[in-house]
């Protein structure tokens, strides 16, 4: 990726990029962003301003770019994200919670996790908060060992 932006400051700027360059008592992520903005504006290559900054080349260009969309509020803050994965449906919970309270299939005693999340076609990880969201502990809802009929 070749560098697309080019970083030019005003004195006001550039003044109050120094400020939080020097500001020890700032995260060190502003700081560094402030400073490879301050960089940049000397016309230092990018692998320059990578090395003397002390991050990537990637993010020397991706802070270059975000000062020259947003300026120096745009150095402060992280752009928001959306949250991880979305939470299961009614549906996926409801057949977790009744597979959890019905008899087992075969010999076992009760459902374990691991059966539960497989039967559904879900994963481990999504079983169990479920379980803890209910209060249900799949070793605590046993049901009656199966009997075999005698020959």
């Amino acid at each position: 990726m070749a560098q697309t932006v080019c970083v030019l400051l005003d004195a006001s700027n550039a003044a109050r990029l120094a400020a939080i360059a020097s500001d020890r008592s700032r995260p060190l992520e502003h700081t560094q962003r402030a400073c490879i903005v301050l960089l940049s504006a000397e016309r230092l290559s990018v692998q320059d301003v990578a090395r003397r900054a002390g991050v990537s080349r990637p993010a020397v260009w991706r802070w270059q770019r975000r000062y020259a969309e947003a300026g120096v509020e745009g150095l402060l803050r992280d752009k928001t994200r959306p949250p991880g994965t979305p939470p299961h449906s009614t549906e996926t919970v409801a057949e977790v919670l009744a597979l959890t309270c019905s008899e087992p299939p075969g010999e076992v005693t009760h459902w374990t996790g691991r059966a539960v999340a497989r039967a559904v076609g879900i994963p481990l990880r999504a079983v169990q908060p479920t379980c803890q969201t209910f209060r249900l502990d799949q070793a605590r809802h046993r049901h009656p060992r199966r009997r075999q009929p005698i020959p």
